[in-house]
């Protein structure tokens, strides 16, 4: 499962389950509803109102990893283990209408202590629309919370 922890250092590679391995697969299928469209990204912004209708980047990278963690979840101690995104490097090549399905498929190709590497893609009825990599982070979900709470302001 990769290099073990600094001396000293606690980790949560031990408590992840022994079925979490590189080559793991999983796909995912979601039809684009009209609440994932560009303009509704930040309704606020007037640019955005004003461009195609068509699923928007920001909700892709969310299906991407909405993906990621069904395929972890089984692998993880959930929910006192979860994973947090930490990189996404993906293209958004081909626009998807509403009503269309999206199929994303990660394989998960690296675990390196807590930081686990995807290959990911997705196609809609059309064409492939992305391809690329993410990253996520295994973590204790009390402990994360605990580091957040004097960040968030009342």
């Amino acid at each position: 499962m990769g290099p073990a922890p600094p001396s000293g250092a606690r980790s949560l590679a031990g408590a992840m389950r022994d079925t979490l391995r590189a080559g793991l697969q999983h796909s995912f299928t979601y039809r684009v509803p009209e609440t994932k469209l560009v303009a509704a990204l930040f309704p606020e912004a007037s640019e955005f109102q004003a461009m195609p209708r068509v699923f928007a980047t920001g909700y892709l990278v969310g299906l991407v990893e909405w993906t990621c963690v069904q395929a972890l979840n089984p692998h993880l101690d959930w929910p006192r283990e979860q994973s947090v995104g930490t990189r996404v490097d993906l293209s958004h090549a081909a626009p998807t209408p509403p009503g269309n399905d999206v199929t994303v498929e990660v394989e998960l190709t690296a675990i390196d202590g807590r930081r686990l590497s995807f290959r990911v893609s997705a196609r809609d009825d059309a064409a492939v629309i992305c391809e690329g990599t993410h990253e996520r982070f295994v973590i204790d979900a009390e402990k994360f919370n605990a580091r957040l709470a004097p960040r968030v302001r009342a």
